[in-house]
């Protein structure tokens, strides 16, 4: 791969792990109701869920969606109700209780199970391989843009939750506490937009 496809690359994969998103919103939302060390597990299956489901896409996973499109139909269901059930649980999350939430953050498993139905993933993973992806060796472009991805992707989401963590002080008040997990629990349904259309 060229030099200056890399660094585009590089460019687009950091803009693309860092804007808003279901994941970024819900490690927010982790950091604040969970603290940093809890939410590592989440960001690493991130990471890999995403690095897994790019080297999928990169090897024929799209030609399949392309196929058999009812299969990419039904996973956005799966992935439109399992986002609803994501941000029922963020709107009835606990109060910041000495230092650590109540309730559970998501985990590595989980997390990396979420990229398979996250929209977002999605875009992201496609855009990618059909962009950066090409000849005379196919195959060491994917796993080059699956390098990029895992490598730009953990410390760009771990900005957001450590934007969580920074709110934590200002969010033990139980009312402002659930004003905000109320405000993330309804973005993360907005990010179901992209689905929809």
């Amino acid at each position: 791969m060229p030099l200056d496809v890399f660094l585009a690359l590089l460019g687009f994969s950091f803009v693309s792990s860092i804007t808003p998103g279901p994941n970024n919103i819900m490690l927010l939302a982790s950091g604040v109701n969970f603290g940093f060390k809890r939410t590592i597990p989440h960001m690493f299956g991130i990471a890999f869920g995403f690095g897994i489901l790019l080297l999928a896409v990169g090897f024929g996973l799209k030609e399949v969606f392309e196929t058999f499109p009812q299969m990419q139909l039904a996973l956005k269901i799966v992935g439109g109700l399992y986002l609803l059930y994501l941000a029922w649980n963020i709107a009835n999350s606990g109060p910041v209780e000495a230092g650590e939430g109540a309730g559970k953050p998501m985990t590595f498993t989980a997390a990396a199970l979420f990229q398979w139905v996250n929209p977002k993933a999605w875009v992201m993973a496609i855009y990618a391989m059909t962009v950066y992806t090409g000849q005379p060796d196919f195959s060491t472009s994917v796993f080059i843009v699956v390098f990029a991805f895992v490598v730009i992707n953990f410390p760009s989401v771990s900005v957001w939750c450590g934007f969580g963590v920074g709110l934590r002080e200002f969010l033990k008040d139980p009312k402002k506490l659930k004003i905000f997990n109320i405000t993330m629990a309804l973005l993360l349904v907005a990010s179901l937009w992209p689905m929809l259309k």
